[in-house]
């Protein structure tokens, strides 16, 4: 396993020099750039038939308007897309309504542009910097120090924040092209512990970032999103337009050489599992961009790195597992908030994780090129036979480098295959998940009867495991983990499982009101079985089976 890093110098202490700030100073080019992008494609795709799509997306944006408002929604919303449509129609009745589909289409691209396209502020970037520095550094010494001396001794806040992996690697490829990162996704603060890591871990410039248009409700957020690289993305639209403009703004900005970071699987793991599959979308804008580089004569590259996260509790583990359960389609009702929308909750997540003996893991994998080959630090390409690949041979057709959509469909599902398999080679393990894993696992074959939706909503009473069972139980997972060669903490090498069981148990109970687990006069029990199958369900890509000594059978007793 890589060892854990320390402090990097930046690779460009200049804040002027980073990518993302020269891409906000030239803002309104980029827009227009961007603008006649977007209406290039759909001119190459319908022609002068523009009048379908125009049409889709006014009725896709008034059915969202009203079905789905946001707070966060600009004033005039429902105004402007009524004045759309009725321009819309209107333009039916016009002698050339071909230049009146162009010109709508064209304004509705430039309200996207601005929506989407966020900006970067030198002077916020710093404030930002000394204001987390400042706010974890008082939350720790506060919460390690039960006389709130705030500035006591001076312990480093990247004990808390583990970075391990090929930090070195990614620094030399930032400075030879453009790297896109690439990270696992489970909180809607994994932004900002990546940002701050990458920045005071890594020394890395800042990243453009997508981040969902729900997190500016809150003020305060918004304010900084808006000034630090950040993208809005609105899930809600679904429409043509809205996708093409949202695409074509990753693509043109990666072939500026701006450093950027999108989330694959699109959101926050909703079951608590590592992404199983990846969006396309996005994912395909960095094959365009490398393709496109190309064919403008530029020899850049964009090297790949997939990043995994690892946490022993989640901020909003309660309302991520209620949610998943209710989408697929056995709860009724979803009681809990989204604790990230929340600032108590945000203050009394990093509070937890300070005063207590938890960290969290942020690992780095090894970099690779657009189609998933290895790289070295140098940034040349290798297929699995240590053979130097020219990667513009991929682009090629007959001598020529054209645009193929279809065989590039086909290198982003490759891509995606190979970042899925670096999430499954680089996750993890932690104590905590193998307890909450085992203990599941446990009640899950004693209950073999009942569905998912049945087995969460038992009565707690139905979990008594005795400790040296369970403890036995663990050792055997443990040990299949091994075969596998799943990564975990080299410290565990040191440990009894004994210390790892009473290790996990801890860090699960860390925060959450009810305890995942906990130990009650010699038994492992549980206070929330949801709770239980969403840290559980961290390990489930494993593929671990668990046997348990038949005992007395309990009675079930349901909520």
């Amino acid at each position: 396993m890589s060892k854990f890093h320390s402090v990097h110098p930046h690779i460009l202490p200049n804040l002027e020099d980073w990518p993302i700030y020269k891409l906000a100073q030239d803002r309104q080019e980029f827009i227009a750039l961007l603008e006649e992008e977007v209406m290039n494609k759909f001119t190459e795709k319908y022609g002068d038939d523009l009048d379908k799509i125009i049409a889709k997306t006014i009725y896709l944006e008034k059915k969202r308007c009203k079905d789905n408002p946001w707070k966060i929604d600009p004033s005039n919303e429902i105004k402007y897309w009524h004045a759309i449509g009725k321009e819309f129609q209107n333009s039916k009745l016009t002698d050339n309504p071909e230049i009146k589909n162009r010109e709508l289409l064209q304004k509705i691209t430039h309200r996207y542009c601005e929506e989407i396209l966020g900006d970067f502020k030198i002077k916020t970037f710093k404030f930002a910097r000394r204001f987390l520095t400042s706010l974890f550094k008082r939350l720790f010494t506060a919460a390690a120090d039960k006389r709130h001396l705030l500035w006591g001794s001076r312990k480093k806040l990247y004990e808390k924040i583990k970075v391990q992996g090929a930090i070195d690697k990614v620094r030399s490829l930032m400075q030879k092209g453009t790297v896109v990162i690439v990270p696992t996704h489970l909180s809607n603060i994994d932004s900002i512990l990546l940002g701050y890591a990458m920045d005071g871990v890594a020394g890395l410039p800042a990243f453009s970032y997508g981040a969902g248009l729900n997190l500016y409700d809150l003020e305060l957020v918004a304010y900084f999103m808006d000034r630090l690289g950040a993208y809005k993305v609105d899930r809600r639209k679904k429409n043509p337009i809205y996708l093409e403009t949202l695409k074509n703004m990753s693509k043109l900005s990666i072939e500026r050489g701006v450093n950027s970071l999108f989330f694959p699987g699109g959101t926050r793991s909703r079951s608590g599992e590592l992404e199983s599959s990846l969006k396309m979308g996005l994912l395909g804008t960095i094959i365009e961009a490398q393709r496109s580089m190309y064919q403008d004569g530029k020899d850049e590259k964009i090297f790949i790195v997939p990043l995994t996260m690892s946490y022993n509790f989640v901020l909003e583990g309660k309302f991520l597992i209620e949610n998943h359960l209710a989408l697929t389609g056995r709860e009724k009702y979803i009681k809990t908030k989204d604790q990230a929308r929340s600032y108590r909750k945000f203050i009394n997540f990093f509070w937890k994780l300070f005063s207590a003996s938890s960290e969290l893991y942020l690992s780095f994998a090894e970099p690779m090129d657009v189609f998933g080959h290895k790289v070295d630090t140098e940034g040349n390409s290798y297929d699995q036979l240590d053979k130097k690949l020219d990667l513009k041979d991929y682009f090629m057709i007959n001598g020529s480098m054209i645009t193929n959509t279809q065989r590039e469909s086909v290198y982003t599902k490759k891509l995606a295959d190979k970042i899925l398999e670096s999430f499954r080679k680089t996750n993890i393990v932690l104590a905590s998940h193998v307890v909450a894993f085992t203990a599941f696992k446990i009640l899950e074959k004693e209950h073999k009867e009942l569905d998912i939706w049945d087995l969460v909503n038992l009565n707690t009473k139905a979990l008594n495991i005795p400790i040296a069972e369970f403890e036995s139980m663990v050792s055997s997972v443990w040990e299949e983990l091994k075969k596998k060669k799943a990564s975990t903490l080299d410290k565990y090498s040191e440990m009894t499982i004994q210390e790892i069981v009473k290790e996990g148990v801890a860090n699960l109970g860390i925060y959450h009101d009810k305890k995942t687990l906990v130990l009650e006069n010699g038994f492992i029990q549980s206070q929330d079985f949801k709770l239980l199958y969403f840290y559980h369900n961290r390990m489930t890509h494993y593929n671990i089976g668990i046997e348990r000594r038949k005992e007395e059978q309990e009675e079930l007793i349901l909520e």
